[in-house]
């Protein structure tokens, strides 16, 4: 019974998702499309379409793009290799240096104002920099991602560690555990939690550094073909390419919830505590 109202409520949840997804494509439809309201915002209704494209045209080109002339597929390839390279080697190197620097006050704060000094720069001007060292090809892609996810996963592994309470490593070293096995059974859980919440954010700044490098040199990617049709001010082809990274990056997403409710199954749901 409770596993019947538990599926209803998603499927309830899903329809009102869905909803609300047709009624913003249909109200971005009725305001670009010349002719059918009068126009408030722009003196001529045909800048409406202009400006913010036609839904209908662009689901028109992600059509072709998938099963006309397939000329998606080879570009989406090189887009969601470079952020995945980007996002997981970006992701093991945050949990790694987090650790590490939790688990050693004196690094930390030794190198505490290096880490924020490089937190704090714009990452996006290392493109450029990264193309020359790198080359146009994959590697300065991934090596401005992994920039842009390491800092996100770094910062949420480090507070996860240092914030394991106290009389729970007390009672754990009474009980006999060594350094290992503190690390196993009491650091990590702790950071397991804040670990998947960075990486929800992580997906996108995967994306965000693969596309911004294909911006800045590149001959192939999602962000080569949007930056082809800025070049011509097709405005259709450039939402096309923003929906299919959306797209893309929310099935990365759902995959790392997966991942989450996998690894956290030990971890009792909201509103619920162990039972006596």
């Amino acid at each position: 019974m409770k596993n019947s109202s538990i599926l209803q409520s998603k499927t309830k949840l899903t329809a009102c998702q869905l909803l609300l997804l047709v009624i913003i494509f249909f109200f971005w439809w009725l305001m670009t499309k010349p002719g059918l309201i009068p126009p408030f915002v722009f003196e001529d209704d045909n800048q409406a379409a202009f400006f913010f494209g036609e839904p209908v045209q662009i689901c028109q080109v992600i059509w072709d793009w998938f099963f006309v002339n397939l000329e998606i597929y080879p570009n989406l390839a090189v887009t969601l290799t470079e952020t995945v390279l980007a996002f997981v080697f970006g992701t093991v190197a945050g949990l790694i240096v987090g650790l590490w620097l939790a688990l050693a006050p004196t690094a930390a704060a030794i190198l505490d104002p290096y880490i924020k000094g490089l937190n704090s720069m714009p990452r996006v001007i290392l493109a450029p920099i990264f193309g020359v060292w790198f080359g146009l090809g994959i590697g300065s892609k991934v090596a401005l991602g992994i920039t842009l996810v390491f800092f996100i996963v770094f910062f949420n592994v480090y507070q996860g560690v240092r914030e394991v309470s106290p009389n729970v490593l007390a009672s754990a070293r009474m009980l006999g555990a060594n350094k290992s096995q503190l690390l196993r059974y009491v650091y990590l859980p702790s950071a397991t939690s804040w670990v998947f919440s960075s990486l929800h954010s992580s997906v996108g700044m995967a994306f965000v550094g693969a596309v911004v490098g294909e911006y800045l040199g590149s001959a192939m990617g999602v962000g080569y073909l949007i930056l082809q049709a800025e070049s011509t001010f097709d405005i259709n082809t450039v939402m096309a390419g923003i929906l299919v990274l959306t797209f893309c990056a929310l099935i990365l997403d759902l995959i790392v919830s997966f991942a989450e409710k996998y690894a956290m199954k030990w971890q009792p749901k909201g509103g619920q505590s162990e039972k006596l």
